[in-house]
């Protein structure tokens, strides 16, 4: 790969153990990683981010792409979490392999122009013949780093689950596909495009038999573990009723904690499992907007992050949020711990450092999240100039506290996703109108 040079960057923000943020410095890019960071550099093809902040590429630790088609659909506006499902679990079983594509072609176009570089993705539907092949598809389409969850659902509603039985899998068929694209596509080398994760969608959609049994699995075949837990107080009685212990005493049951394990949300978590978390190494990915929406609550991410649990940010499902814009939950995340908190509890920088070294500790990824040399050549760099962020006396406090709000150019393995504020992979006006056309047709 031909040597890219990043010059005059106004203000660098490394991520690095010292935090470091440098003034007037170039980047140098070689084979996909930071090979320099200095004064002067040189190479052959150069980018000015002369007036700029350059970061690493934001994470995105949780999100169920194909509910991009799904934004803001009138029966579930108002909902609780469970009825919410309830209302769009029939439309969802209306989708199939086109719907699945264009719908995280969307959502990761979205992703990658508010900054991010790297997304998990959690598909617990495979309805009409579709398959966790087709969002793998579309994150190659975008040119973003991919970790493809495979989930699953096995109770349906005649068992006492909540969704329909037309959505639920056999057991046996949901692992031998989880085997199936763990063998075809997991990559585990450093600076991995793609990795699969195991990912029973929740402990009330699947049995204690298939938890351990992924739990297993992810194990045997070196791939990480993913699930909902403890989101919002329904979530809390539905465990203490059908299990008799809290999720986390549940989880740990199971073999759901580790260093190769996150959970989504953990709006309900006690202390003595924030502390369970802390000891096994556990993550969480915090999904703040959805929260809000679902009225789940505020999750204890002062007292995690104190208490030493690695914590993500997570747009969550384009259904419950209802955008997909990675900087926002930033914020979000931000304002909602001054709220339960104080105004001094939790700064700008720490939010930022969440949404982007924070994430990719809790991904496994030891090779991003931040720009240090050696480290993959994944960052955003964010023109300060226009009108969100005039009059700022803080430029890297300014990303968080006021924009902008879309990168100027985004870059992946050293590799040019966003220029300009443009795709730079894809039509973005044939895909919105392949969406609509789809979103229409699942609607009428």
């Amino acid at each position: 790969m031909t040597r890219l040079v990043i010059k005059n960057i106004g203000h660098l923000v490394t991520m690095n153990a010292e935090r470091s943020e440098l003034s007037g410095v170039d980047m140098a890019v070689e084979n996909g990683v930071v090979a320099e960071i200095g004064k002067d550099l040189t190479g052959p093809q150069t980018v000015n981010a002369q007036g700029c902040v350059v970061t690493p590429g934001l994470v995105n630790t949780h999100h169920h792409l194909f509910q991009t088609l799904t934004r803001a659909v009138p029966g579930g506006q108002d909902a609780l979490l469970f009825g919410w499902l309830q209302t769009l679990y029939p439309i969802w079983a209306r989708m199939g392999p086109e719907e699945m594509f264009t719908s995280a072609q969307v959502g990761l176009a979205e992703l990658a122009l508010s900054g991010c570089t790297l997304s998990s993705d959690h598909q617990y539907i495979f309805p009409n013949g579709s398959s966790l092949d087709d969002a793998i598809e579309a994150a190659r389409s975008i040119g973003v780093r991919f970790h493809a969850a495979r989930g699953s659902m096995s109770i349906g509603e005649s068992d006492g689950g909540l969704p329909p039985d037309h959505l639920v899998e056999r057991e046996a068929d949901i692992l031998n596909d989880c085997i199936r694209v763990a063998d075809r596509y997991h990559d585990a080398e450093e600076g991995a495009m793609l990795r699969i994760v195991m990912a029973p969608c929740s402990p009330f959609s699947v049995s204690t038999g298939l938890m351990k049994d992924s739990a297993a699995l992810a194990r045997d075949k070196g791939v990480m573990l993913h699930t909902h837990l403890a989101e919002n107080d329904e979530d809390i009685a539905y465990s203490q009723e059908k299990f008799g212990c809290r999720p986390g005493q549940y989880a740990q049951d199971m073999g759901w904690t580790g260093t190769d394990v996150w959970h989504a949300h953990c709006v309900r978590l006690d202390a003595q499992e924030i502390d369970l978390f802390a000891r096994t190494g556990t993550g969480v990915a915090h999904c703040p907007c959805s929260n809000c929406r679902l009225g789940s609550g505020i999750a204890p991410v002062r007292q995690m992050r104190d208490a030493g649990v690695r914590v993500g940010l997570g747009v969550d499902g384009s259904a419950s949020n209802d955008a997909g814009h990675l900087l926002d939950e930033a914020r979000q995340a931000m304002l909602l711990q001054r709220v339960q908190n104080g105004a001094d509890a939790m700064a700008a920088r720490e939010a930022l450092e969440i949404a982007t070294l924070g994430g990719a500790q809790v991904l496994g990824r030891a090779d991003c999240g931040s720009l240090e040399v050696g480290k993959r050549a994944d960052f955003a760099i964010w023109d300060m100039s226009g009108l969100a962020a005039a009059g700022n006396w803080d430029p890297v406090a300014a990303l968080v506290l006021t924009g902008p709000h879309n990168v100027r150019d985004l870059y992946v393995e050293g590799r040019a996703v966003v220029q300009g504020g443009q795709m730079v992979n894809v039509d973005l006006r044939e895909v919105i109108t392949r969406q609509n056309r789809l979103a229409a047709r699942l609607a009428g």
